[in-house]
């Protein structure tokens, strides 16, 4: 079966889709996430988000090619470690449809074969239950509890630590 979606990298030409998605899904970010709100900080992020330490995606529909979400995987380690972090948001419309799980996927398979990476890591708050269902029912295991653990928002939050292996 085909999937539904499809990723691929943003770039400049979709600043204006993906203001419109992320100015309207804030109510369903908040208080998780504060994604890319205007053009600089769009800007900012495609700069900042630049293999080979970081690499985001954009998570679309295949039928519509509409932006569905974002993942990015960061902070690339290679030598021993060979390991990243994700960190990832659902445009509202899109959320609870099985649409970013695929996205997950489509990612961790990416990472893993053609970055040959060996693990990847995602940070989730504790009470963000859409997040810890995602990262679960797509092989994630939790590994431990890191207080105080990133400044989201402007305040240090609490997160649990997930990750995945090359099986």
């Amino acid at each position: 079966m085909k999937s539904a979606i499809y990723i691929r990298p943003p770039t400049l030409a979709d600043i204006e889709n993906f203001l419109a998605a992320a100015r309207a899904s804030r109510a369903l970010h908040r208080p998780w996430i504060y994604a890319p709100d205007t053009p600089a900080k769009f800007r900012t992020y495609l700069e900042r988000m630049a293999p080979p330490a970081n690499y985001p995606f954009l998570v679309c529909r295949r039928d519509t090619d509409a932006l569905v979400g974002v993942i990015n995987l960061g902070n690339v380690v290679r030598s021993m470690l060979q390991s990243g972090y994700l960190g990832y948001y659902a445009f509202v419309g899109h959320e609870r449809q099985g649409l970013m799980g695929q996205g997950l996927q489509a990612v961790v398979r990416h990472a893993f074969t053609s970055l040959k990476l060996h693990r990847l890591e995602a940070n989730i708050q504790p009470g963000n239950a859409a997040s810890i269902a995602l990262v679960s029912a797509c092989g994630f295991k939790k590994e431990g509890y890191s207080p105080r653990y990133l400044k989201v928002g402007g305040r240090w939050r609490d997160h649990e630590r997930w990750a995945i292996v090359v099986p």
